[in-house]
């Protein structure tokens, strides 16, 4: 089968090639791969040291070919989103059935590849802020792919989104998305905030940390900006704020939060925040264009597969 496979001599590490196809275990189902997303953290975070020939990759929609022998998930023919630590990237993916959900008629296939870890990053980082029903949550990083489901999610919860991005350009949209305001950046913010969604990391954490109302709580997510986030407690207790920062890691599997989020794209409730879309023959345009921040939402790459070829 083909795959874009790790390749540490290329650009951005990336090679398109044959690969082995995968055997699936006892509990995994075979998926022919139509769709899979890059997300900016296993693109800008990849490590070098990983062997030639890995195969990555998190997000991937397509058919099942092979329905788990344990008699577990879909059977073939099932349309399914995927989630796994690598193996996305390749016209064949073997997947644990507990990190899939099946996919809808209604909902586009190739799209439903944005959803495993943005949307359910999104998900479960505005659960980890408890009710947030009348309450103002500022979102930064609000244009990126975890930032736009965080800001549609949040809103549908009950909250005041605060939206913040990096330039009016990439808040284009999000007050569709239910966005009550967009500013420019979390120091631009008027009053306070109850809670906070942060992907950005760096003096972005630490201004929308100052922003916080007592007792409120930031979700730390992401770090996309790249930079180390340097913080004045003491001036925090001065203020006798007492809120708090979490560290937010994905717990897995996401089984039931991908049908939960694909029932919400099913019923028009969920904008699935697609920025780029191609084929994986575009790989290289796709993570230059998310590295460098043009990409509102999600990058999507369909495969395309050579004629006689499954």
């Amino acid at each position: 089968m083909k795959a874009l496979i790790h390749h540490r001599a290329s650009e951005h590490m990336l090679r398109l090639d044959d690969a082995p196809t995968p055997q699936p275990g006892p509990s995994q189902a075979l998926v022919e791969v139509a769709a899979f997303s890059f997300n900016f953290g296993e693109v800008a975070f990849r490590t070098p040291d990983l062997p030639d020939g890995t195969i990555p990759g998190w997000d991937a929609a397509g058919i099942v070919v092979a329905a788990a022998a344990d008699g577990s998930g879909p059977p073939a023919g099932a349309r399914v989103v995927t989630f796994g630590w690598s193996g996305a990237w390749a016209e064949l993916r073997a997947v644990d059935t507990a990190e899939l959900a099946v996919v809808p008629d209604g909902v586009d296939l190739a799209a439903a590849a944005a959803l495993p870890v943005a949307g359910v990053t999104a998900l479960q980082a505005v659960r980890r802020l408890g009710s947030v029903l009348g309450r103002r949550v500022l979102v930064t990083g609000a244009s990126g792919g975890v930032g736009r489901f965080a800001v549609q999610l949040a809103s549908l919860a009950g909250a005041e989104v605060v939206a913040s991005v990096g330039s009016p350009e990439r808040g284009e949209g999000l007050l569709e998305l239910g966005a009550a305001e967009v500013v420019l950046g979390p120091g631009a913010v008027e009053g306070r905030v109850d809670a906070v969604v942060d992907n950005v990391g760096g003096r972005q954490l630490a201004d929308a940390y100052r922003r916080l109302s007592g007792g409120g709580v930031v979700v730390a997510v992401g770090m996309a900006s790249k930079e180390p986030t340097t913080i004045d407690f003491e001036e925090a207790r001065i203020r006798h704020d007492g809120g708090r920062i979490e560290t937010f890691v994905i717990s897995v599997p996401l089984g039931g939060d991908l049908r939960y989020l694909v029932r919400l794209a099913d019923q028009g409730r969920l904008d699935l925040a697609i920025g780029w879309r191609g084929d994986w023959h575009s790989y290289a345009e796709a993570a230059s264009q998310l590295l460098g921040r043009k990409v509102r939402g999600k990058a999507v790459l369909e495969v395309v597969r050579e004629p006689g070829l499954r």
